[in-house]
């Protein structure tokens, strides 16, 4: 599939507010509708999407209600949608239709899991064919084979950066959004920024995407979504030695073709945006690695990192119009941004497109559920 043209020269750019893998995304997909857009990141590199283990899994995440179809529809996408971004690109984004495994101590606790019904029961025999030296703490398990992974820090980034390029996005890193611009505290007309070379400036714009993940707050301050911090590492173990992701409590890990094992992920919302690797939270991954497969914990660690998901009250995005008009929202995805990349860019980018023509946007039923002043449960 060849690159659609670009837009005319003179077409008001929609600003994208933050480079990561939703910026990137909705960016490709307006490019691809024929729409101009600029991409302002302050740093691509902290993006949730370039820290995220990338796993596609809305039934191993025993995701429900709206989340679960949300993620079944952009499941359903993904591959369509990874495509398009191959053949823009030239470069391959590492999706892998493996499957995920979900253990349990026992079938009673199997089979109470909300989409245990999506899944192929397993038994102790069973979890022992799929995930071969499982640990002996698990006796039963849940395959959803339709479930997987996709290279995100390695491949589908670098690939949704070109392809963007591309069909024309433009873009400008090393850029912090300050402000959002408005007429009458009602409408949008720009933003304030600061560029990487010094100096504050203003940009004038229409429509706008808030992409920036868990610093969406800071400048949305009515926005419920915080930082939860996130530690995980790597290990080398040999060529396909494990076959499937295995999805366990409180640690997951997902194997890449060439044997790399991502192992993940700490849960620490009392972090804030704490930098850094800590040693509890170091060996809360390793212990579950010795619980989960415990042959991996003698691999030779490769890499270990950290990074911040963009959290709301009931771990659900915010999506759709946001509280000032022209601005969309895409964030809050906590920890299924790379499972709702395709859903997002394609129903966010239709939305502006439509936006002009009268079309009601807000009679989307996959978007609905998900807006920003939607009911939150209370803080405990």
């Amino acid at each position: 599939m060849r690159p659609l043209a670009g837009p005319p020269p003179d077409a008001e750019p929609v600003l994208i507010l933050g480079g990561g893998l939703m910026g990137l995304a909705i960016a490709h997909q307006l490019a691809r509708l024929g729409r101009s857009a600029t991409v302002l990141s302050r740093r691509r590199s902290e993006a949730a999407g370039f820290v995220a283990a990338g796993m596609l899994a809305p039934h191993a995440e025993g995701l429900s209600g709206p989340m679960l179809a949300l993620g079944q529809a952009s499941l359903e996408r993904i591959p369509a949608w990874v495509a398009r971004i191959e053949a823009d690109s030239g470069l391959p984004c590492g999706l892998r239709p493996c499957g995920i495994v979900v253990p349990f101590p026992g079938a009673a606790e199997r089979d109470a899991y909300p989409t245990a019904p999506f899944g192929e029961p397993l038994d102790r025999a069973g979890l022992e064919r799929e995930v071969p030296g499982i640990g002996p703490a698990w006796r039963a398990g849940l395959l959803f084979a339709q479930d997987g992974q996709i290279d995100n820090r390695r491949r589908l980034m670098r690939a949704l950066e070109r392809a963007c390029v591309a069909l024309g996005v433009r873009f400008e890193e090393g850029t912090e959004v300050l402000e959002l611009l408005t007429a009458g505290g009602r409408r949008l007309r720009g933003v304030r920024l600061r560029r990487a070379e010094g100096g504050e400036h203003t940009m004038a714009a229409s429509t706008a995407v808030l992409a920036c993940g868990a610093w969406s707050g800071r400048l949305l301050p009515e926005l419920p979504v915080h930082p939860v911090k996130g530690q995980m590492l790597s290990l080398q173990g040999p060529r396909a030695s494990l076959g499937r992701v295995v999805f366990g409590p409180g640690t997951y890990l997902v194997p890449r073709e060439d044997g790399l094992l991502v192992v993940g992920a700490t849960s620490e919302p009392q972090a804030g945006f704490d930098d850094g690797l800590t040693p509890e939270g170091q060996k809360q991954l390793q212990t579950g690695i010795a619980a989960l497969l415990p042959e991996a914990a003698l691999w030779p660690p490769m890499e270990r990192w950290w990074g911040f998901r963009p959290g709301t009250p009931d771990d659900a995005p915010l999506l759709g119009p946001g509280p000032i008009e022209g601005l969309w929202l895409a964030t809050g995805h906590h920890r299924n941004g790379v499972l709702l990349a395709a859903i997002t860019a394609e129903r966010i980018a239709a939305a502006i497109t439509a936006a002009g023509s009268g079309t009601d946007v807000a009679a989307d039923a996959l978007l609905a559920p998900f807006r920003w002043d939607r009911p939150f449960p209370a803080a405990a």
